[in-house]
């Protein structure tokens, strides 16, 4: 269980592509304490497991699902990833609950400069689109963020055929920019999107 608050950015040192598996190492200097080989860590928002330790340098194996649902598929050498380690008992809910479990990728729309804070407008399709609402959670490569006004239904891009899609807004601090992979994002790069699992909850009993 995650809260949203990445710690700072990791470093990816090598990727290998096995059948159905792809294999990756990141430097993530301090970030991860006391990392044991078994346990979690949050990368781009995608609870992952521990699968060697050689010093500030991790390995994680990303099976097939999770590369179909993420932006693991893109990812390159020397490319930063943001961190975050589990929740502990008694530890602060500073964001909002994370599971690691992405849904799927959002695309950037939009980014723009106002005075120090940033608005990026993203957007996604179908399902995910209609559990996004206004002022409530999201979790953008493992950022926890509020949804602004407007949500706009359908995205104003969208075709006459196919799918719905939708956009949203949020708004970034100076710090979430130099903390995140926010900050290096451009418009049209995707990032990985983890609905509120709340919204997911009441969702499924409609």
């Amino acid at each position: 269980m995650f809260t949203g608050i990445v710690k700072g950015l990791g470093t990816v040192t090598a990727i290998e592509d096995r059948e159905a598996l792809r294999v990756l190492k990141l430097d993530v200097a301090d970030l991860v304490p006391e990392p044991k080989i078994g346990g979690s860590v949050a990368v781009n928002g995608v609870c992952l497991t521990i699968a060697n330790i050689d010093g500030a340098v991790l390995t994680f194996e990303i099976m097939l699902e999770t590369l179909k649902r993420s932006t693991f598929e893109y990812l390159k050498v020397g490319e930063k990833v943001g961190i975050e380690t589990p929740l502990r008992l008694g530890d602060e809910l500073g964001g909002h609950i994370v599971q690691g479990h992405v849904d799927g990728t959002a695309q950037i729309l939009e980014r723009e400069q106002v005075g120090e804070n940033t608005r990026m407008r993203f957007w996604v399709s179908g399902k995910l689109g209609q559990q996004i609402l206004p002022k409530g959670s999201v979790a953008l490569d493992g950022v926890s963020l509020t949804v602004c006004d407007p949500v706009v239904y359908p995205h104003e891009q969208q075709a006459g055929t196919g799918p719905k899609t939708y956009s949203f807004d949020v708004w970034l601090l100076p710090l979430t920019l130099k903390r995140t992979t926010l900050g290096h994002k451009i418009v049209g790069e995707k990032v990985n999107i983890e609905i509120d699992y709340w919204v997911k909850i009441v969702s499924t009993l409609k």
